[in-house]
């Protein structure tokens, strides 16, 4: 029987002696290690985030603090470009002829205006912006990067700047400031020589091959145009600075920091040969004439003056040209824009028969040949004319008066090929490498020069000889060419190259002294200037009569040659007047060439008056004060003109300093 103890009430189940507690004990040991290498491995991933971003921070702060400071600063601090100081232009004397002035202007920063209509608008409540100058400040805007400033306003008055600059901080995006602006002093007496320097257009973007330069779109930055600041344009640029300024979210300047600004570096110095003095002379006594007028040093070839009337001003280009302006310089008939000296063209008229004279010499013409002149010599059918009877001549007087129809029977003698030889050993038909561009190269011709560019009538024709003899027909040159020409003679056959630029900065241009000999006979160049003296110097000459060509400095005299060159025919209805009858532009062309001392030369001068008449009236005179100016400059030619006064008979010499002050210039 069982014991009652050892039973238990049916509603409670006996506990199960299996292995219950070892099974619960496995679980919660697995579970727990599962734990810990989850953890661990978190850990450890935490561990290296951790590290790598402690890494990082100490890169940050440690390694590249002074890089992000610097990016730091950029944020709040920036960098307005400042365009260079343009290069100076000198005379041979340092006198300025192309300088800097300064210039208030108000700059629009389009990457900061929303409303750019808008801000114009507030701007033109202060200062004066015309509707014309609205639409140009558009065009602006759509040929800029946005990054770079546009000029709303320039050659501000001290108050209309000082107006915009006190109202800027309630105009965002809008600056006033002072910049430099190219200045030349004597306005036109330079223009055809130095140029001018304008805005730069689509096609200077395009031959600069960097239109993404900030530079080229400021818009205080001018680029050459024409003469010297063209041609040497990169040298007188100098290089880019930068201002150092402090500014808000909005772009407005709060302040400047001078010692971080980026200092700009101007550009050469370009020293010329042109004397100041000289060249306004020569515009001087052009006046309202058209013409042109070079001076020459015969003994190294430097260009003291290279003067074209009229002439214009180079101020105004660079501030722009309205283009009704534009085209009313471009209509008027003397062409002020046009360089008479260089790029013009003209026939010599007698002034080439020097070259003819040589010529004949060179291959043994007799110059006491004699040729009677009655004003008229006949060839076949045609009959040349001259304007005097000059009766019988030979080679020397033939010179002096100037007479045609000795130089008609001459020509016919040696032949075109031989005159057109010994006139290209002289400069004729040649353009100089004086660094700047313009140059026309005219034309000496012959019979080979005929035959390939004639091709309607490819033979020269006996006819042709008479008007080459002197200096028409197909005969055409420039005021530079007549004036080297005229150096050469003058310096006895040295073939001086003329010269323009002098230096470039430190660097000295060579000399155009260092030419060959032009291949002449002595005897036959002491011939020539013997007979240039007597055109002024002796009674019958053409610059004789009148005194138009005494200098009246003494021991100091000219020689010379006068040329009267037809623009037209004279024949009935060609609106050709001989001289200085009709109207302006059928009458002659006017030229002088002389040179002075004419015991030992020194300076060379060529005057051409276009449609002037008669040369020994119309250029003659002015060729005599441009030469005046030249020598008076010379100290050593002062010393000979300069001659102290003798004593009055019977007075004591002194022997105490005298306390009279020097002559006056």
């Amino acid at each position: 029987m069982t014991s009652p103890t050892n039973r238990l009430p049916k509603s409670v189940s006996a506990p199960r002696v299996s292995h219950e507690p070892q099974i619960y004990f496995d679980e919660v040991n697995e579970r727990q290690g599962m734990f810990h290498r989850r953890s661990l491995l978190l850990g450890g991933f935490a561990g290296l985030g951790l590290t790598a971003l402690g890494l990082r921070l100490s890169q940050l702060q440690v390694a590249d603090a002074a890089r992000y400071q610097t990016l730091s600063a950029s944020n709040q601090f920036n960098f307005r470009l400042v365009p260079p100081p343009r290069g100076l232009i000198l005379d041979r004397d340092g006198v300025e002829i192309a300088s800097n002035r300064p210039e208030f202007r108000i700059l629009l920063q389009r990457d900061v205006v929303e409303d750019v209509d808008a801000t114009i608008d507030k701007v033109a409540e202060l200062i004066p912006i015309p509707p014309a100058k609205r639409r140009q400040i558009a065009r602006d805007i759509a040929d800029t990067p946005p990054a770079s400033p546009v000029a709303i306003a320039a050659d501000l008055t001290w108050d209309e700047f000082s107006r915009v600059n006190v109202r800027a901080p309630e105009l965002p995006g809008v600056t006033a400031e002072m910049g430099e602006a190219r200045f030349y002093p004597y306005a036109g007496a330079f223009a055809h020589v130095i140029g001018y320097v304008s805005r730069v257009s689509a096609d200077d973007l395009k031959a600069e091959g960097d239109a993404d330069d900030p530079l080229l779109h400021h818009p205080g930055f001018r680029i050459g145009k024409q003469g010297v600041e063209k041609s040497l344009d990169l040298q007188l640029r100098g290089r880019a600075g930068g201002r150092k300024v402090e500014v808000d979210s909005v772009g407005r300047v709060i302040r400047e920091d001078p010692d971080g600004d980026i200092r700009a570096q101007p550009g050469d110095v370009v020293k010329l040969t042109l004397d100041a003095d000289i060249q306004n002379r020569a515009l001087e006594v052009l006046g309202m004439d058209s013409g042109a007028a070079v001076v020459l040093d015969c003994r190294n070839g430097d260009i003291l003056c290279l003067a074209s009337n009229p002439s214009f001003d180079a101020n105004a280009f660079v501030r722009g040209v309205p283009g009704d302006v534009y085209a009313e310089l471009t209509r008027f008939e003397r062409k002020p824009l046009f360089n008479k000296a260089l790029t013009a063209n003209y026939p010599p008229g007698s002034t080439y028969k020097t070259m003819v004279a040589l010529a004949a010499l060179e291959h043994g013409y007799d110059p006491a040949t004699v040729h009677v002149c009655n004003r008229s010599w006949a060839l076949g059918n045609h009959v040349f004319h001259c304007d005097k009877a000059h009766g019988a001549c030979d080679m020397r007087h033939a010179i002096m008066k100037s007479c045609d129809v000795y130089f008609f029977s001459t020509a016919m003698a040696i032949g075109p090929d031989r005159i057109a030889a010994v006139a290209r050993r002289f400069g004729l038909g040649e353009t100089f490498d004086i660094g700047i561009p313009g140059q026309k190269p005219g034309l000496v011709p012959d019979t080979a020069w005929k035959r390939a560019h004639v091709r309607h009538d490819p033979v020269w024709h006996p006819g042709d000889t008479p008007s080459v003899g002197i200096g028409q027909g197909f005969v055409s040159v420039n005021a530079l060419q007549l004036a080297t020409m005229c150096a050469r003679i003058a310096n006895g056959g040295a073939a001086v190259k003329p010269r323009l630029i002098h230096a470039v900065g430190e660097q000295v241009r060579p000399s155009g002294a260092d030419g060959a000999q032009v291949e002449i006979t002595p005897e036959h160049m002491s011939f020539l200037r013997s007979a240039m003296y007597g055109v002024i110097n002796e009674p019958g000459g053409t610059g004789f009569e009148g005194g138009s060509c005494k200098l009246n400095l003494g021991p100091v005299v000219m020689a010379g040659k006068s040329g009267t060159a037809q623009a037209h025919s004279y024949a009935a209805g060609s609106h050709g007047a001989h001289g200085a009858q009709g109207a302006w532009l059928g009458r002659d062309h006017a030229w002088f060439i002389a040179y002075a001392p004419a015991d030992a030369p020194r300076y060379a001068v060529a005057v051409l008056v276009e449609h002037g008449g008669f040369g020994a009236e119309a250029s003659a005179p002015k060729a005599r004060e441009i030469m005046k100016t030249a020598l008076l400059k010379d100290p050593e030619i002062r010393a000979r003109i300069e001659q102290p006064l003798d004593a009055p008979e019977g007075a004591a010499p002194s022997s105490a300093p005298s306390s009279a002050p020097e002559a006056t210039t």
